[in-house]
């Protein structure tokens, strides 16, 4: 137990170095990418700031404090070696140039130190305040200290560029940052939302089997009071074993279902615009079109939007749909998504350009088992998608009607706008 602690805490600090050191050799780099201000080239503006502020909000080093003082060092040292190699200035001169910038990252990090920079990362408006006085400060001791050092002259203009750089540097990478975490947010939703609405099909399939499990148990146990009531002794005893066995499926079946019902029950407190949910829809389809290698335009006609808090339902129906309209479509071919209010359902109709539904399985096709689809090895699939769709539509309170053809097929689903508007 021991050796795994210290195998962590050194790992742990080894990736930690690492990216102190990226965020250093980063911001040392993209520092020399500058303007110049004032006269001469003693204070530059650049990117190395915005860097420094960037990269310390997305990968938040351990210590701050230290990431300052190595980024300082590093941009000295970075600008010495730059200044050896493209100047006449000795070496001491052009250290004693640039020492002031270590000033400018330490004291900057030690600012986002004190206020403890995570609390306002989900506060972009305060943070960029911060960041706005702690680079200013930063700029004003670095700017001081070159005055002092260098002999140089300031104006009330200078003091007034200090503050507008700083506040814009500040609010520029604030929201760069929140565009990011917005992004990946979305992301992580949309990877949540499918993964739900694949697992909402299963809950419901599970709820049905439940019920047969409680079906067979009381069957099995009938079979046993009606064996020992007759004398027969052994056969009894294993209709009644059988009858514990399939009472413990029932147990952890229950239990998983608990479970799985925790995670599907979101869509109670979820909200999504229906455009937004069909857009999750087609992006997710488009990957699994180019994954099959087929090229599939989708269409969208949508004349009713609202907010809905049945999210996985809706996306459990709607992926099924669209993924089998997918499959049915052999290399090129076309999806057509339209969404209509008519009061007082909403009508969901999706049309695709695949090879369609034999006219003799249209009426079994959402029954549990059919399925067209087979693997390499000629094993048929669970055909369970389609009569998912009709326990969703079913639990929805709506209907579902189905036309086909040789040149495709259309769902059209309508369920009262009561059942899934907010």
């Amino acid at each position: 137990m021991s050796f795994s602690k210290k195998y962590t805490s050194k790992h742990f600090y080894q990736t930690d170095g690492f990216i102190v050191g990226i965020i250093a050799l980063l911001t040392a780099v993209l520092s020399e990418v500058k303007v110049v201000p004032f006269d001469g080239e003693v204070f530059r503006f650049g990117l190395g700031s915005i860097t420094f502020f960037l990269l310390i909000l997305i990968w938040s080093p351990v210590s701050l404090i230290r990431t300052g003082i190595i980024t300082g060092i590093t941009v000295v040292g970075f600008r010495v070696i730059e200044d050896f190699f493209i100047s006449d200035i000795t070496i001491s001169a052009s250290v004693w140039s640039h020492l002031p910038a270590l000033l400018f990252y330490l004291v900057f990090a030690l600012g986002l130190h004190t206020i403890k920079i995570v609390r306002y990362k989900t506060f972009p408006l305060i943070l960029g305040a911060w960041a706005t006085l702690f680079e200013l400060i930063g700029n004003i001791l670095e700017y001081i200290t070159r005055h002092g050092l260098l002999h140089q002259t300031n104006d009330f203009r200078d003091w007034v560029l200090l503050f507008g750089v700083a506040l814009f540097r500040s609010y520029f990478v604030v929201g760069l940052y929140s565009s990011i975490t917005v992004s990946e947010q979305k992301k992580r939703m949309q990877e949540m939302l499918e993964v739900g609405s694949e697992l909402y099909g299963e809950v419901l399939y599970l709820q049905k089997s439940m019920n047969h499990i409680e079906q067979i148990t009381a069957e099995s146990f009938d079979l046993y009071r009606k064996l020992k009531k007759n004398d027969q002794h052994q056969l009894s005893i294993k209709a009644l074993r059988i009858a514990q066995e399939i009472h413990e499926v029932k147990k952890d079946s229950q239990r998983i279902l608990a479970g799985l019902t925790k995670v599907t029950g979101r869509e109670n407190s979820d909200t999504l615009f229906l455009a937004d949910v069909l857009d999750l829809v087609v992006v997710a389809n488009e990957k699994y079109g180019e994954l099959l290698k087929k090229k599939i335009i989708f269409y969208i006609n949508l004349s009713a939007n609202f907010e809905t808090n049945q999210l996985i339902p809706l996306l459990a129906l709607l992926n099924n749909l669209t993924a089998n309209a997918v499959e049915s479509i052999n290399e090129n071919g076309e999806i057509h998504f339209d969404i209509r209010e008519e009061s007082p359902h909403i009508c969901f109709v999706i049309k695709d350009s695949g090879k369609g539904i034999a006219e003799e399985d249209v009426s079994i096709i959402f029954e549990p088992g059919y399925t067209t689809k087979f693997d390499d090895e000629g094993v048929a699939a669970t055909g369970i998608g389609l009569s998912h769709v009709s326990e969703i539509v079913q639990k929805l309170e709506g209907q579902i009607q189905v036309e086909t053809s040789a040149k495709g097929t259309i769902f059209q689903i309508r369920i009262p706008i009561k059942n899934i508007r907010k």
